[in-house]
């Protein structure tokens, strides 16, 4: 029975053509039609943004050729359509000109007599489900690594310790013997060296138990900076810093952020070899406004932004992207994991950090931690 309030469907005897195109702009899947004499009949703003084509007046009507000549990929895809019998279905494609992934299903247009007028693509961007897949992906496989790295590590660890030791006895048995002397130092100190590289392997793969206090930054950098003063030498580096006492306290783990501002600072010295200037900032960067309550008010307590700058060498542009990397390293002897356990330690605070190069060299590290409280993800041996 027809609700008394619905109008009979034999009313419907049209429905306006505008409400059809207006469908189709209006879809979230892109839509790319075309007729079988090679002219372009439809395009979606949706189409254009995942192909990444800039739309032109003139673009309906004209050859699909024409206005795709820039995605070959997509071009073949739509003259399949009319040579192959069987047409993909929820297939996948790497657009080569902007490495996007598309999901996409193509299909024939025929009329009421079953002549084929036309094809059409509809896909979507699946760029972004991609990366998260690989994500998953890589975390999958540095958890496998960490796992591996953290029983070789314990491996190492106890006959390095032994090493050490003996080194250390045979150097009190012959105390009268110089060049003995100075060999077995030099294996003590490479041992020592060793076992350094194995508790910060150690350090990285494990997982992240924050110890959540009230966190007062000024204080935490200062210790920082005394504590990266006393692992390099400082030499004639002028260190300038800005910390407001007035700054709000966050909730985090004093001693990982200790960490985390030593290794930077530490870095820093290391950069400039003896001489140069650090500057160290920090500022409280309030709540981006509510955008649906609409009176401008900031949503949460903000964050507080950190900035470790140096006017060293700076960094290339070639090894930019790689530098958070673990085991990566452009010093003689280190193991490349100072700045990847740096990232992980922001992480696991729900921090940003950066890395900019100067104009004129330099390194400004910035770093972002939000004054809120921490929600219950503390971080996993696979964050990196």
């Amino acid at each position: 029975m027809t609700p008394p309030h619905a109008a009979p469907l034999r009313a419907v005897t049209r429905v306006p053509s505008a409400f059809f195109r207006d469908m189709v702009t209006s879809l979230r899947n892109a839509v790319v039609a075309v007729t079988t004499d090679g002219r372009l009949a439809v395009m979606n703003d949706e189409a254009y943004r995942a192909l990444g084509i800039k739309p032109q007046p003139d673009d309906i009507g004209n050859g699909y050729d024409e206005v795709l000549r820039s995605r070959p990929d997509v071009i073949r895809l739509l003259h399949d359509a009319f040579e192959l019998s069987t047409l993909p279905n929820r297939a996948e494609m790497r657009i080569k000109a902007t490495g996007k992934v598309i999901g996409y299903t193509l299909c024939q247009i025929t009329d009421q007599r079953g002549r084929i007028s036309g094809a059409a693509l509809l896909f979507k961007d699946l760029t972004r489900v991609e990366q998260i897949e690989e994500r998953e992906r890589l975390r999958d496989r540095l958890a496998a690594l960490g796992e591996m790295a953290a029983a070789i590590a314990h491996e190492v660890k106890n006959p390095l310790a032994g090493i050490e030791v003996l080194a250390g006895l045979l150097k009190r048995r012959i105390p009268d013997v110089p060049d003995a002397q100075g060999l077995l130092n030099d294996i003590i100190h490479e041992a020592k060296m060793a076992n350094a590289i194995v508790i910060e392997v150690l350090e990285f793969v494990r997982p992240i138990r924050l110890q959540r206090e009230s966190v007062t930054l000024p204080r935490v950098i200062n210790e920082a900076l005394y504590m990266a003063e006393s692992l390099v030498t400082r030499g004639e580096v002028v260190v300038s810093t800005r910390l407001p006492n007035a700054l709000p306290e966050i909730d985090g783990d004093a001693q990982q952020l200790r960490q985390l501002f030593t290794n930077l600072i530490t870095n820093a010295f290391e950069a400039l070899g003896g001489n140069g200037s650090i500057a160290i900032t920090a500022t409280h960067r309030p709540g981006d406004p509510d955008p649906v309550a609409g009176d401008g008010a900031p949503v949460g307590l903000g964050s507080i932004e950190i900035q470790i700058i140096d006017d060293g060498p700076g960094v290339s542009s070639e090894i930019r992207d790689r530098i958070f990397s673990p085991f990566f390293t452009t010093k003689p002897r280190g193991s490349g994991l100072g700045l990847a356990i740096v990232r992980k330690i922001v992480d696991a605070h729900d921090g940003r950090i950066d890395l900019r190069v100067g104009t004129h060299g330099g390194t400004q590290f910035r770093i972002l931690l939000p004054v809120e409280a921490l929600g219950e993800d503390f971080g996993s041996p696979e964050a990196a």
